[in-house]
């Protein structure tokens, strides 16, 4: 990391007495959309929007499966999908060889993979267990819940830093979120039994700390280790215990069904979206974050009505487009400025104040300036023309106390 004031420059440059505003505007004016707006910007929301797409899909069966055909077996709909990571991830795992065999990965953390199976099975079974108690406007502004605890849970683990600009794109996701329960209330689709509401909000509430800690999880894993192995063990121990509450819970649902190609073909649209749902999560977590990853999940929702429009005949708002357009600017704002420091970079205050060695904003605020009357001396003098100090340090050795980003 660069010396703070290097040769006094604060202190002796006559410049130097420029207002701090003066030079944050003037960084401003030399703001380049295209260093921001990136080809991998795009391909992150393109990607976290698929995701809301496979999310949209499990919503939509289900909901023909409980509205048309009167099916009530949430567990039995679990079991599908990680059975079917358990045919495909497990299966691999058997026949890898090394420390990324199945049997080695057992040995040495089978317990953790319980834990982790067990919180991802109850996540998914009490927020559905929620809607026989609580409303649906209850549902989607508490199922939020799962981005601070997320966030939080990140900060202390994974030791993440989030910039200013992350805490501000959430509250804008989150009003996206409101604009959408607004429209519900106006449509007049606040669904849901009202039977006791306030074991329906703890459900929601638990479901959405349990989501958190099982999507940190999947992110230390990915980072750390592998996709498959986490996807793998995750479907080995869902499909044990998913099988145990389902044969508990739900034989009796399971045998009431009455079967035909419809409901077969529903719950084979189920299981396929939401075992793709499980594969390509990792890949965009390891790309982004498991934070990031819930906000662009928070439009799965939106998406949902805009096809209820036409399959259940739901009553439009156009507070519903306010709010897609509301949530896409958070997401995006919010995978504009990475949470973690270019290892490149040996100044960037996103390096956090314990880890980078701040004591406080006013060091980082004195480093933006030091930076901004280095480049100002040096565009002057005619040394590197055209070339910022940023870009002529991005070939140069990270120093001594440097942080790697690299997990």
């Amino acid at each position: 990391m660069a010396e703070k004031d290097p040769e006094g420059i604060i202190a002796t440059d006559p410049r130097n007495n420029y207002d701090r505003k003066c030079l944050i505007i003037r960084k401003l004016l030399k703001f380049n959309p295209k260093e921001v707006f990136t080809w991998q910007l795009v391909k992150t929301v393109a990607m976290g929007q698929g995701l809301a797409v496979l999310m949209c899909g499990t919503a939509v069966t289900s909901q023909y499966l409980a509205s048309d055909y009167h099916v009530d077996a949430p567990m039995f709909q679990s079991f599908m999908s990680y059975a079917l990571l358990c045919l495909t991830y497990t299966t691999a795992l058997l026949f890898r060889t090394g420390n990324g065999n199945m049997f080695q990965i057992l040995k040495k953390r089978w317990w953790k993979y319980l834990l982790v199976g067990l919180v991802d099975v109850e996540a998914n079974y009490t927020v559905v267990k929620a809607y026989q108690y609580t409303t649906l406007t209850s549902i989607q502004l508490l199922d939020c819940f799962v981005i601070p605890v997320l966030m939080i849970l990140s900060c202390w683990f994974l030791k993440t830093c989030y910039r200013p600009v992350h805490y501000v794109s959430v509250c804008v996701c989150l009003l996206g979120v409101g604009a959408m329960v607004g429209a519900d209330l106006l449509a007049g689709r606040d669904l849901g039994s009202t039977s006791d509401v306030l074991l329906g909000d703890g459900l929601v509430l638990l479901s959405a700390s349990l989501y958190a800690v099982s999507n940190l999880c999947q992110e230390y894993t990915v980072k750390h280790l592998s996709s498959v192995e986490f996807l793998g063990m995750v479907g080995l121990f869902g499909t044990l215990i998913s099988g145990i509450q389902l044969g508990v819970l739900e034989h009796n649902n399971v045998a009431n069904i009455q079967w035909d190609w419809r409901i077969g073909l529903l719950f084979a649209g189920y299981g396929l979206c939401m075992y793709t749902l499980y594969s390509c999560m990792p890949i965009v977590v390891k790309k982004t974050s498991a934070t990031a990853v819930n906000l662009s999940l928070l439009t799965a929702d939106l998406l949902s009505l805009f096809c209820g429009l036409f399959l259940f005949q739901y009553t439009f708002s156009g507070l519903y487009i306010v709010s897609l357009v509301i949530i896409l600017v958070g997401f995006v704002s919010f995978n504009a400025v990475a949470t973690t420091p270019n290892p490149a970079d040996p100044i960037t205050p996103s390096v956090g104040w314990e880890e980078g060695g701040y004591d406080n904003l006013d060091d980082i605020i004195n480093e933006e300036v030091v930076v901004a009357v280095l480049e100002e001396q040096e565009e002057e003098e005619g040394e590197c023309p055209g070339v910022s100090w940023n870009q002529r340090t991005q070939n140069e050795e990270v120093p001594a106390g440097g942080r790697s980003t690299k997990m």
